[in-house]
C-alpha cells in the first residue's frame, strides 16, 4: 500500500506542471475525472512538501511493520485513500489540492484503530489509544472548519487542514469496517501441555 503512495509521488515529481493539471484534486472535476480521488496524493507543490510527505509515509510504514498490523489494515488504508479526497468536497472554497498528508493521516488512524482492536498485549492497545488521541487532538487543533488553507511557519506551501481531518475520519471508519477484533484466547492453565 505504501509503495502505491510513494513511488508514483516520486515519478510525478519529475513532471510537476503536468501533474498539477491532470492529477491534482479539483472538486469541479471530481465526478468526471474520478482518478483524481487517488492521484491527488501523488501531486506535491514543492520539494519540501514532497520530502515531508515521504518522511511521513516512511514513518507510517514503519509503524505498520513494527506493530505487525493485520492485512486488513492495509485494505482499510486503501479504502480510506479515495474517501479522504472526497471529503474535501465539504469545503467548496478549496479549489485545488495535492499531497500525501490527508492519506497519511488516514494511515495513522487505521494503525491506531487496528492496534486497539487486534493487539494481543494491553500496552499495545494503550499505544493505539494514545496514538488515536494524539491524532484527534492535532486535527482538532488545526480547526479545519475555520480555515481553508493555512501556511505554517517555515513551509513554502499552504496546508489544507480539512485533508487531515477527512483522512483521520475516513481512516477510523475504514478500520472499524474492515479490521476485525481478534478473539482473546485464554492462557492455558499452568502445567498443561499443548497438543
Amino acid at each position: 500500500m505504501g509503495l502505491l503512495l510513494v513511488l508514483p509521488s516520486l515519478g510525478v515529481a519529475l513532471r510537476p506542471g503536468l501533474a498539477r493539471l491532470v492529477l491534482a484534486w479539483v472538486p469541479a472535476l471530481a465526478w468526471s475525472e474520478p482518478w483524481r480521488w487517488w492521484s491527488a496524493a501523488w501531486v506535491h507543490l514543492s520539494g519540501l512538501h514532497l520530502l515531508a510527505n515521504l518522511a511521513g509515509a516512511a514513518l507510517v510504514l514503519l509503524l505498520g511493520g513494527v506493530a505487525r498490523l493485520p492485512r486488513e489494515a492495509a485494505w482499510a488504508w486503501g479504502l480510506a485513500w479515495p474517501l479522504t479526497h472526497l471529503g474535501l468536497l465539504l469545503q467548496p472554497a478549496l479549489l485545488r489540492y495535492g499531497g500525501l498528508s490527508g492519506v497519511l493521516h488516514a494511515g495513522v488512524a487505521v494503525a491506531a484503530v487496528a492496534l486497539l482492536r487486534t493487539a494481543p498485549l494491553r500496552r499495545e492497545r494503550v499505544l493505539g489509544a494514545l496514538l488515536l488521541a494524539g491524532l484527534c487532538a492535532k486535527v482538532l487543533g488545526e480547526r479545519a472548519w475555520a480555515h481553508t488553507l493555512v501556511t505554517p511557519p517555515g513551509w513554502d506551501i499552504a496546508v489544507a487542514p480539512l485533508a487531515h481531518a477527512s483522512g483521520t475520519v475516513c481512516g477510523v471508519l475504514a478500520a472499524l469496517l474492515l479490521v476485525r477484533s481478534r478473539p482473546s484466547t485464554p492462557a492455558p492453565p499452568p502445567g498443561s501441555s499443548a497438543g
